[in-house]
Formats: structure tokens, C-alpha cells, sequence
């Protein structure tokens, strides 16, 4: 597994793991108990505290990604399909807020909008 982590950004490390753990996730490149690297390597691989690891699993196990097993490590937990498609409508409803800016900014008004989705969304 391969995480893109930048020490120059403003994002806090742990929550950039987070990310990509989530994203992996999302994407089935991590799939439903999977076992993660453990804290150790993951931190050694990242040349990052294991304190900055730990947070990101423990989060993420908080947050319902991930179920730690004593001894055995961190694997991902079966998703809810009805937790995987509110997480999709919260990105959606993000999405559209910020058309929804871009349209009023530019005079277009909610029937010209809604015209231009239906033919978007009917194209597929």
C-alpha cells in the first residue's frame, strides 16, 4: 500500500493517512478485512512517529474503518452499504454546494442548472 504524504503541507500527518487509508478504502484497493501494515512498519515506511500512526488508526477505528484485534493487528471492517452511500450523499451534497456558488456567481439560475444536470445525468 502506498500513501502519498507531504511533511510541507498544512494537513496534519495523521489525517493524511487517514485520507489515503480512507480512500483506498472507497476505491477497493483495500478491501473488507484486510489487514493494514501494523503502527511499527507503517511508521518505519513513513519515517513518522508511531505515536502520528496510532492516532490515525485509533480515529479511523472510531469513525468505523478499521477493527483492531490484539495481538493479530488492524484489519478493515465490513462497510454498511447504508454508511457507504451516506458518506457518497455527503460528498454529492459538498459537490453540489459549491455549483451551486459557481452558478449564482455567474447568473445562472436553478431551472438553467437543473436543464444542464438532467442532460448530464441522462448522457451516461
Amino acid at each position: 500500500m502506498n500513501f502519498i504524504i507531504s511533511n510541507s503541507s498544512e494537513i496534519p500527518i495523521y489525517e493524511q493517512i487517514k485520507k489515503e487509508i480512507k480512500k483506498a478504502i472507497h476505491n477497493n484497493e483495500l478491501k473488507e478485512n484486510s489487514l493494514l501494515p501494523s503502527i511499527r512498519s507503517l511508521a518505519k515506511d513513513l519515517r513518522i512517529s508511531i505515536l502520528t500512526v496510532k492516532k490515525a488508526y485509533d480515529e479511523l477505528e472510531e469513525e468505523g474503518y478499521l477493527k483492531t484485534v490484539q495481538g493479530k493487528g488492524s484489519f478493515v471492517k465490513p462497510r454498511k452499504e447504508e454508511l457507504v452511500r451516506e458518506e457518497q450523499i455527503k460528498k454529492i451534497e459538498e459537490h453540489i454546494n459549491e455549483i451551486i456558488e459557481i452558478a449564482k456567481i455567474t447568473k445562472i439560475n436553478k431551472s438553467e442548472l437543473m436543464e444542464l444536470i438532467d442532460y448530464l445525468y441522462e448522457e451516461e
